[in-house]
């Protein structure tokens, strides 16, 4: 049967489209609005946990974020999962600004499928990743995830690896961030650690591979989630997490913090601040001239020198639970960006280990991506000795910091404050490796060895034949360390650059790293070195 319209017909029908067509819009806005309301949202903050567009909020500049991919739906039709299409697909992505600056955000909707990864919510990801290194900015990935969509079969899993390839082609062109508020468990867990920065939130954040339930039923171990794979477990044993957040908020503020402290993208300098250089010795400065304490054993806290030298005493500690023997941190000098290495005598003696090797090769190799340069203070007595270490892997492990530092191609200035003995000398930003300016204290203590370890080897002779051992020892050590433990055999052989008093320390740093602003290496052609991993 043949029906007609005639022209007055279709005129009607024609009439109020634009209009029906803009009801439509609203209609599905409506929709998506209150589905980020309600019932799934009450629970999700009865968690104590924020929904996925608050946490944006968190992060973002008031008013700047502008949402892309809304309306996805998924496609699938298996398990019966086509009878509920939300829209977004238990992922939101957009971009924003963070002070001013802009950045691109993913976060991942608990509320939604549980967040779970399927083709929908793994393509508007990745096309988010390719926008943000199209146009050089950060990335931010806020995890928050029950995992694979199990009714989308492999399509679920294939998603995680183009992430992670994503990642990789993106890893020193464009910082990228991994906010841990929620679950994170099996292969996607290789995502957040492919990425610059991670943050977990005490409590409500875990990661592992295999989760409590398997372990208990392959292997007999009973253990809960926060142990296994927590927050707190994850900071301060696994080293896979870079800070540890007590709450959301403060997740959200350290981000911003650290991302202050680096450029957009690969092809961009740090932000750079005014600041007003007091140009002579301060009382703070001064202080330093008493840190060191007479006595070679006694401990003194280095971030008293690290926050003596840096704008407004200010440091952002990376990894700052994990390997305290050393410490890392982003700060300022003279209003720009500098990445800090350090021994920490206050924790195993500033002594080397693998974990406080990986945890500097790391940063450093970080800082030198995004054109950040490095200011190393050294007080280390050598590498840690045990046969855990020994068998640990600290030759293949500690072999990434030496590779690191002579790797970088920024600005470097070192200051020696006091032991800088065997091996640890050569690791710690010494000269050799092709640091630029070196500095050392007075009370620097440049050798093979300490005085004791030294006589030991070189008088054990004598020692047995003295008549007073202990008085012989005592004798020995003063002369060895007067001849040898100090920073002037260095000097004299242009290993160290200058020799400066404690309180000029601030001020040399800073006329260093201005002379090498415009610092420029010139590296041999190669596809990529192959580091120590």
């Amino acid at each position: 049967m043949t029906v007609t319209v005639t022209t007055e017909q279709r005129a009607d029908l024609e009439t109020g489209r634009t209009a029906r067509r803009a009801a439509e819009l609203r209609r599905r806005r409506a929709e998506l609005a209150g589905q980020r309301s309600g019932e799934a949202v009450e629970k999700q903050h009865a968690k104590g946990k924020a929904t996925a567009l608050e946490r944006i909020g968190m992060l973002l500049d008031p008013g700047s974020f502008v949402e892309l991919d809304a309306l996805v739906r998924h496609r699938s039709h298996s398990y019966g999962i086509e009878r509920s299409r939300p829209f977004g697909d238990g992922v939101i992505t957009g971009y924003g600004t963070v002070d001013g600056r802009r950045v691109c955000v993913f976060s991942q909707d608990f509320t939604v499928l549980g967040g779970s990864l399927g083709e929908a919510f793994g393509e508007k990801v990745l096309k988010l990743m390719d926008f943000a290194t199209r146009t050089g900015c950060p990335v931010i990935g806020i995890n928050d995830s029950g995992g694979a969509r199990i009714h989308e079969g492999v399509v679920s899993l294939a998603y995680y690896a183009e992430l992670v390839r994503r990642e990789v082609d993106a890893s020193g062109v464009i910082p990228q961030i991994s906010i841990m508020v929620g679950p994170c468990a099996g292969g996607a867990v290789y995502a957040p650690a492919m990425t610059d920065l991670v943050v977990m939130v005490d409590q409500i954040s875990h990661m592992f591979v295999t989760g409590p339930d398997v372990l208990r039923a392959v292997t007999g171990q009973t253990v809960s989630t926060q142990e296994l794979g927590g927050a707190h477990s994850h900071s301060t044993v696994s080293g896979c997490a870079h800070h540890l957040a007590a709450d959301e908020a403060e997740a959200f503020e350290y981000v911003r913090l650290f991302l202050g402290h680096l450029p957009s993208n690969n092809m961009a300098d740090p932000p750079e601040y005014e600041f007003d250089r007091r140009p002579e010795p301060t009382a703070e400065d001064l202080e330093l001239d008493d840190l060191i304490p007479d006595r070679a054993t006694q401990p003194y806290d280095m971030l008293r020198a690290i926050r003596a030298v840096v704008d407004d005493g200010e440091l952002i500690e990376v990894h700052g639970g994990f390997a305290g023997n050393v410490v890392c941190g982003l700060a300022r000098i003279d209003g720009r960006s500098v990445g800090v290495v350090a021994n920490q005598p206050m924790h195993l003696a500033g002594v080397m280990d693998y974990d406080g090797a990986e945890k500097a090769a790391r940063f450093i190799r970080m800082c030198d991506t995004f054109h950040v340069p490095i200011l190393t203070f050294v007080d280390v007595p050598g590498f840690l000795t045990s046969v855990d270490q020994e068998r640990g892997g600290i030759i293949r492990r500690g072999a990434k910091l030496l590779y690191a530092y002579c790797e970088a191609t920024v600005p470097m200035v070192t200051v020696i404050t006091r032991k800088a003995y065997g091996g640890g000398y050569g690791v710690m930003g010494s000269k050799h490796l092709g640091v630029d300016v070196n500095l050392a204290w007075p009370t620097a203590e440049i050798a093979v060895m300490g005085g004791a370890g030294a006589v030991s080897v070189l008088h054990r002779r004598e020692l047995a034949a003295a008549a007073d051992p202990e008085a012989e020892r005592a004798r020995l050590v003063a002369d060895y360390e007067e001849a040898m433990c100090t920073p002037y055999l260095a000097a004299e052989r242009g290993y160290v650059d200058e020799v400066i008093l404690p309180h000029e320390t601030r001020l040399r740093v800073a006329a260093a790293f201005a002379a090498l602003r415009d610092k420029r290496a010139v590296r041999l052609p190669r596809k990529h070195g192959n580091i120590p991993l």
